[in-house]
């Protein structure tokens, strides 16, 4: 319904349907007014479901998708950090399995004097959510004021939060309207989903961590790569400094997949050590951030075996209610995997291993599900590790031991023991390549 009955509407939500099933563009007035008119209600569900249909089959152009985005970003607020006196940087990713690179990201960052607003998300369906894992440590809160945000930036240079409701509240309807009418890959939606959020949320400067690959949103890489140039326009177009990094999603991001195991994870690379492949991502993310706003010939990976990133992690999450010594939550029910035979493994799809987890309780199905914080998976080898017959290959944890059967069903074929020599099957290197200015 309307929330004006007299009101005089400029478009015919029909006409402007009619015109992108039939290839035709859009005007920047149509955009605007069909993000206004379904953001007010008076666009029903049914007749945006239509036009996502059709932006879904026929695409955008550049013109379109950077009026699609504006027109929600100029939905809802607009934060500003012009007050701060430092500059600001963030990183979004387009998220994968055992993605944790946001926890010990911010508090590296912060180090060299940017300010980080990371203002994050819950997961859903095989990748995890970044809130969800941090809400595994005792007393930490999602939740804060855009004072207390201010402050904690101010003074400790960063923080991890939820987004508030006023960020491009046409994002949430749309959001919400893909997910069900299988629109959700379009990516003129999914760059202006992303980035109206980013961009409202007023940082100086953005990375895009795209990831491609078997565990990824986009498996294949080309698409990976239109979505990231897509998303690298609209930020400069907005005046945004914005990179990208297209990363492997092909196999697990380091040992943890879950949420209190991959704060414990995280905790370790902030510690100097950690897998290798979560150490390199952070690196060289922690590189281009601070290299967006010009904070360069600085020595990163000091920061880590230093104790100076720690020291940051702590007072964050000290500055959120958390306890960062408190003991994180441990699942009731463990099964271990073990290797059939001596060999190589050669194989370790990212895919299967998410929704594992998922089916142990890490993840949820719907918005509104509840997660289990000690269910997920350990691995005890990588693609292209010597193992022994008998030897751990992935431990499963869950609170009900009745998950494991459905847990073991998702992983079944999903990794492989070779002989040695066999080609091993990763996907290639970690970072395939940068876009951006």
């Amino acid at each position: 319904m309307s929330t004006s009955q007299n009101r005089i509407e400029a478009f015919d939500a029909v006409d402007l349907i009619h015109a992108k099933r039939d290839r035709g563009e859009l005007s920047t007035p149509q955009i605007d007014w069909l993000i206004d008119a379904y953001t007010r209600g008076y666009v029903g569900d049914e007749q945006m479901a239509a036009m996502t249909m059709a932006i879904f089959l026929n695409g955008m152009n550049r013109r379109e998708i950077k009026d699609l985005t504006m027109a929600m970003l100029n939905s809802g607020e607009r934060m500003s950090f012009a007050g701060l006196g430092k500059p600001t940087t963030d990183k979004h990713s387009t998220g994968g399995v055992g993605d944790k690179i946001t926890l010990p990201l911010m508090p590296l960052v912060a180090v060299f004097g940017a300010a980080v607003p990371q203002l994050s998300g819950r997961g859903l369906g095989h990748t995890g959510g970044t809130l969800d894992k941090l809400e595994s440590i005792p007393g930490w809160r999602a939740h804060l004021t855009n004072e207390e945000m201010f402050a904690q930036l101010q003074e400790f240079g960063g923080v991890i939060c939820a987004a508030g409701g006023g960020l491009a509240p046409a994002d949430g309807k749309l959001y919400a309207l893909r997910d069900i009418t299988g629109t959700v890959e379009a990516i003129p939606l999914i760059a202006s989903s992303i980035m109206s959020k980013k961009i409202a949320e007023g940082t100086g400067a953005l990375v895009l961590d795209v990831k491609f690959g078997s565990g990824a949103f986009l498996k294949d890489i080309e698409r990976s790569r239109e979505l990231a140039h897509t998303m690298v326009a609209l930020g400069e177009d907005a005046g945004v400094a914005t990179s990208a990094l297209l990363t492997n999603m092909n196999v697990p991001l380091g040992l943890a997949i879950g949420n209190a195991n991959e704060v414990r994870e995280s905790v370790e690379v902030l510690a100097g050590g950690g897998p290798a492949d979560v150490v390199e991502l952070t690196v060289a993310l922690a590189r281009e951030m601070l290299a967006l706003v010009g904070i360069t010939d600085v020595d990163v990976e000091s920061a880590l075996t230093d104790g100076r990133a720690m020291d940051k992690w702590r007072n964050v999450i000290r500055a959120q209610g958390g306890d960062p010594d408190a003991p994180l939550p441990v699942a009731r029910e463990t099964h271990v995997v073990t290797a059939t035979r001596d060999g190589v493994l050669v194989e370790q799809q990212a895919l299967p291993f998410g929704i594992g987890a998922w089916r142990l309780g890490a993840g949820r199905a719907r918005k509104q599900d509840p997660v289990q914080h000690a269910a997920g998976i350990d691995l005890h080898a990588k693609p292209g590790d010597t193992v022994r017959a008998g030897q751990p290959l992935f431990t499963l944890s869950a609170d009900e031991p009745e998950r494991f059967a459905r847990a073991l069903e998702a992983v079944e074929g999903a990794y492989r023991i070779g002989d040695p020599g066999e080609p091993v099957q990763d996907g290639g290197p970690l970072i395939a390549e940068r876009i951006g200015r």
